[in-house]
């Protein structure tokens, strides 16, 4: 990348430079004896152009939308197209979540997200005794696809695209999309839109389990297949590293661990399913977490394109440029909120938010303030909003592509990231894959291990969040409380009675009786869970399905 002379005048400064820093140095010492990034990832002093002098530009950086893509997807970056504003809500009823969505809209929001309550994030119905006092305390309660009809009812679907944040229910959820797109009278065609639906970062760090890894990939190359064929726009799957970064995991993990989770399902669908990679691979996106180390976080995303493009192009021989990019939304890391001095988190989310947009994300969610005392008001909500539209109008950051290419520092440890990374990945082949390391507990430990550090850390002050063991004072701050009123379990309870007194009940046991053949077969479901759907069964109704064909997973670190 430069010139023998150039590395030599370089070599001959530093050297200059390093006896001036000596000097003083003997005299005022660092502040701390040793400078790392939140994930402790060792940071020089400074950077010159011998911490580059083996990239080729042409190999390793490139330009927009060429390959390897560090710098992005698209030849025209935000010129074109901000990335979507897409704040993840949901909470109490169908009807209380679909009036906040007409409000983020009405704000400027350009695209919507869905968080469901734990109920249905486990499979269960409301009136399940298991489900008892959860009922939209941390997302929307969906039994039913009239449920679900509430939910979307005044949304253009082939408008604007949803985001669904659900995994061991994906499929029914999705279906409960598509059935209602349907009657509606709009194509699988037109409707476009995401479902998590990632099952071995379950596993990993979230533990909402269903069934066993095996079968919890089943289900998913299932969502991957029919929307290979019949719905076209949406992506089936989120390979999501945030909740691994949630769970504490560095910012090497979380990149290592979601793109091995990427590979297995990309290598799952190929041997199950049959199809090439091109035909399913341009569908793929992943969701990435935006912590609180400026520098770190816009070297992992970039990271990511570039080990992306390169598994695909040259582990899984794909041929179509658009299998290449990696596609991903971003969110700002509620790990990084505190309930002490939670003002101070406007500034933690602004800062994280503008990170993710420096490392070239095409969605974004930023965490309301009040996140991690209660449901986000909508005063909070639109603080939240308000902070992207700023760094998208205001700022100046979108006027020119990847900014920060080219940075001695950025570009130095977006290398040493994509290599500590290929590092886990490589471990985690020879481990036999994904699922045979989650079965040893590899990167539960890791992550673990991570987690525990960081504490440690913490405590002895030698990480520092501000509000906790540095600037703390005993002020009270009065946060306005959004709270789940009781009645939203009485009301939702009585609704799915209502739906299950209407329906017919034969037709819901024979629509359930062919899921549960089709899972025999190892048939792909998604056409049956449509119909059953329609026809009012339950997510409760399906999952029991499953769990009574593939078996219940428990986790071995918790039971």
């Amino acid at each position: 990348m430069f010139t023998p002379e150039v590395l030599e005048q370089s070599k001959t400064m530093k050297s200059k430079w390093e006896d001036e820093v000596k000097k003083i140095v003997a005299k005022n010492a660092d502040q701390k004896p040793k400078w790392t990034t939140v994930s402790d990832l060792e940071i020089k002093r400074l950077y010159g152009p011998d911490d580059i002098k083996d990239m080729d530009f042409a190999r390793d950086i490139g330009y927009p939308g060429q390959y390897p893509f560090l710098r992005g997807n698209q030849a025209t970056g935000y010129r074109g197209k901000y990335w979507t504003f897409r704040m993840f809500s949901g909470m109490g009823s169908a009807a209380e979540t679909n009036q906040r969505w007409h409000y983020l809209l009405q704000s400027g929001q350009t695209g919507l997200s869905t968080a469901f309550d734990f109920p249905t994030l486990m499979g269960y119905d409301t009136d399940s005794p298991k489900a008892r006092g959860e009922c939209g305390k941390c997302g929307v309660a969906i039994d039913t696809i009239e449920d679900f009809q509430t939910l979307i009812k005044g949304i253009p679907l082939a408008k604007i695209s949803t985001s669904m944040t659900i995994n061991p229910p994906a499929t029914i959820l999705w279906a409960m999309y598509c059935a209602s797109a349907q009657m509606a009278g709009i194509g699988l065609d037109e409707i476009s839109g995401t479902i998590q639906n990632d099952m071995l970062k379950e596993f990993i760090a979230q533990k909402t389990l269903m069934c066993p890894p095996d079968p919890s990939v089943k289900l998913i190359s299932d969502t991957v297949e029919f929307g290979t064929k019949y719905v076209p726009k949406w992506n089936t799957i989120s390979i999501s590293g945030y909740h691994i970064r949630e769970a504490g995991a560095t910012a090497v993990q979380e990149l290592a661990f979601t793109l091995r989770d990427g590979m297995e399902y990309v290598e799952d669908v190929i041997k199950r399913k049959g199809l090439h990679v091109d035909q399913f691979a341009p569908r793929l996106s992943f969701f990435f977490n935006s912590h609180i180390d400026f520098f770190e976080e816009i070297a992992k995303l970039r990271a990511a394109r570039r080990i992306w493009a390169k598994a695909m192009r040259e582990r899984y021989n794909s041929q179509d440029q658009r299998s290449w990019w990696m596609r991903f939304h971003t969110q700002t890391a509620g790990c990084s909120l505190t309930a002490q001095q939670p003002y101070n988190n406007v500034i933690r989310t602004a800062t994280e938010a503008l990170a993710a947009v420096l490392g070239g994300t095409q969605s974004l969610h930023t965490n309301s303030l009040d996140e991690v005392l209660c449901l986000p008001s909508e005063h909070a909500v639109q603080i939240a909003l308000r902070t992207q539209q700023i760094i998208a109008e205001e700022l100046g950051v979108a006027n020119t592509i990847d900014p920060l290419a080219g940075s001695y520092f950025v570009e130095a440890l977006t290398n040493e990231m994509e290599e500590k990374a290929w590092d886990y990945i490589h471990k985690i082949d020879e481990m036999g894959g994904m699922v045979a390391a989650i079965e040893r507990g590899f990167p539960q430990m890791e992550i673990s291990d991570a987690a525990y550090t960081f504490q440690k850390q913490i405590d002895a002050n030698e990480k520092i969040m501000i509000g906790v063991n540095k600037y703390c004072t005993d002020d009270k701050v009065e946060i306005p409380f959004l709270e789940i009123d009781e009645t939203t379990e009485r009301d939702q309870i009585a609704r799915l009675q209502a739906v299950k007194n209407k329906r017919d009940s034969r037709h819901v046991a024979e629509c359930l009786k062919e899921i549960k053949t089709a899972c025999e077969k190892g048939e792909n479901v998604m056409p049956y869970c449509i119909e059953a759907v329609k026809s009012l069964a339950t997510v409760q109704e399906i999952c029991d399905v499953y769990r009574d064909v593939y078996g219940e997973y428990r986790d071995p670190g918790i039971y």
